[in-house]
């Protein structure tokens, strides 16, 4: 799943590496959570520019996806993440999956390796960023859910699926990651349908990411700085011997 992430690049490089129309200046976030507005790109109409590229928009909606079904949203779970492999099917997905596919662009993402209870290990948080640097475009849902009132929230979520070899030892899952080349191609919701893009919900390739160890800092939303991100000594899980049969005397090679 990916519960926390950042986006810290100067806004002029998000703009260019998403070929947005325009963008307002934003500060660097290093500890976006749940409920928080996100920085989200749609597609846009196409205009004269001596380029056959669509012209996309930026927008910002909440980190909670809401299906527009939802009458009272206190009783329904959050939905930061959708599951890329069931996501067409779901009833809470379904129809942004046909209508209104989004990029999430990104610097990284945290995520925790949780050891089994039995080892009494502490849980290691890890900085996940492109080896390469720059900018990441997450594979992203949008729905606007109306209230009774006719208030009108943008929300939104991340699709995830297997985690490759590389990330596999920390989580099973992680982020869509979406290539410049597929941006069109996911944000086309006319004529691209769910099946034309499933290819693109697959794990990105095993040196795309690297895992820094950091520290538990990033466990609190108060801790919004670049300290969150310093490495530190990675905390190994070790497992306690498993309780044994008191001893017989007699030896035993298992």
């Amino acid at each position: 799943m990916c519960g926390r992430f950042a986006l810290t690049e100067k806004p002029e490089l998000v703009r260019d590496a998403l070929n947005l129309a325009e963008l307002e200046g934003f500060p660097a976030r290093y500890n976006i959570a749940p409920t928080q507005p996100i920085l989200v790109v749609i597609a846009g109409e196409r205009q004269e520019r001596g380029s056959n590229l669509p012209e996309r928009r930026a927008m910002l909606v909440r980190w909670g996806f809401l299906p527009g079904w939802v009458k009272d949203p206190r009783d329904f779970p959050l939905l930061l993440n959708a599951r890329s492999e069931t996501a067409v099917g779901k009833a809470s997905f379904r129809a942004a999956m046909r209508h209104r596919r989004i990029l999430v662009p990104a610097t990284g993402f945290y995520e925790w390796h949780r050891p089994s209870k039995e080892s009494g290990a502490k849980s290691q948080a890890y900085w996940i960023r492109p080896k390469r640097g720059g900018i990441v475009a997450f594979a992203g849902l949008m729905e606007t859910w109306s209230s009774a009132d006719g208030s009108e929230v943008d929300t939104g979520a991340i699709l995830t699926t297997s985690a490759n070899r590389s990330m596999a030892r920390i989580h099973d899952r992680m982020p869509v990651v979406i290539r410049p080349d597929d941006f069109s191609r996911w944000l086309d919701c006319k004529t691209q349908e769910p099946r034309d893009v499933a290819d693109l919900m697959a794990p990105v390739q095993e040196d795309f990411f690297e895992a820094v160890p950091v520290s538990d800092l990033v466990n609190k939303v108060s801790n919004s700085g670049p300290e969150i991100q310093a490495p530190v000594a990675e905390v190994l899980a070790v497992e306690k011997p498993k309780s044994t049969k008191p001893d017989s005397g007699q030896m035993s090679l298992f």
